[in-house]
């Protein structure tokens, strides 16, 4: 646990460059929606810059490198892709609204909230680095996190395919039931929930590593309480067949999908969706 301060320090670091990047590139393009793309790679940043300084097994900050890379440019891959050519998030334009548009409003509201929520939420990334060898029970923690994690892959990377599969259709209209969006009506908020759960096992395989459990909970609460789904929820509320689409799809965690009472009985797989 020798390197933990250094890896804490200078991931904060890393962070707070990034950030400041970003803020600067946000204001050349009036569009704070950019803070979104850096969300995963700045995971990727942390998890290096770990990785590096860490004193830990090599093996295991590898792992925890290559993981997180893996989800973590993936997303801001999907997400730029998904955002480019389009105005500002909604949700930003409203948060400024309420909050003001002063350049400390911009850089705490949105900037070092993102910021602050990355180190934290990184935190089973950063003690791993820095923590002993797997003895005993860990073995076990290890072996789970690694499918655990890919579970959240597969839902997140799938899930955003096939919504961007039925963005591109213009035969397509209505709400989105078919494929894992009718078993969960959220699979890449729930695919993130596994993801960091899955390495957070990962991390508790060594000492300290089960002392940081609260960064998966409070990533929990926002992607099923906070920022993620239920915000969603609220904005989709009132979209043609969305509150049929709730009766007979999973709110967060998947399951097999509620027979319809308006078709017969049967479950509606046909594809329509929101977005």
């Amino acid at each position: 646990m020798s390197s933990l301060p250094e890896v804490l320090l200078w991931s904060a670091i890393a962070l707070a460059v990034l950030q400041g990047t970003t803020f600067a590139v946000a204001r050349r393009v009036r569009r704070y929606n950019v803070v979104d793309v850096v969300w995963g790679p700045g995971f990727v940043l942390v998890a290096a810059v770990a990785a590096l300084l860490g004193d830990g097994p090599l093996a295991r900050r590898v792992l925890m490198l290559v993981l997180v890379a893996v989800w973590g440019l993936r997303l801001g891959w999907y997400i730029q892709r998904r955002t480019a050519g389009h105005g500002e998030d909604p949700r930003y334009a409203q948060l400024l609204d309420r909050h003001g548009r002063s350049t400390w409003a911009v850089i705490s509201r949105i900037f070092l909230t993102q910021g602050v929520a990355q180190w934290i939420v990184s935190l089973p990334v950063q003690v791993a680095a820095a923590s002993g060898p797997v003895r005993g029970a860990g073995w076990i923690a290890l072996a789970a996190g690694v499918p655990v994690w890919a579970v959240g892959l597969f839902f997140e990377a799938v899930g955003d395919r096939q919504m961007a599969r039925f963005r591109a259709d213009p035969d397509r209209r209505g709400v989105m039931d078919h494929g894992l969006w009718a078993w969960t009506r959220h699979p890449n908020y729930f695919g993130d929930f596994c993801v960091w759960w899955g390495l957070w096992l990962i991390g508790a395989a060594a000492w300290p590593g089960v002392l940081t459990v609260f960064a998966p909970l409070i990533m929990s609460y926002l992607l099923i309480f906070g920022t993620g789904a239920r915000l969603l929820e609220q904005a989709m509320g009132d979209r043609p067949g969305y509150r049929e689409y709730q009766r007979r799809t999973a709110y967060f965690f998947p399951r097999p999908p509620r027979r319809d009472p308006g078709s017969g009985g049967a479950a509606r797989a046909d594809g329509s969706t929101f977005g």
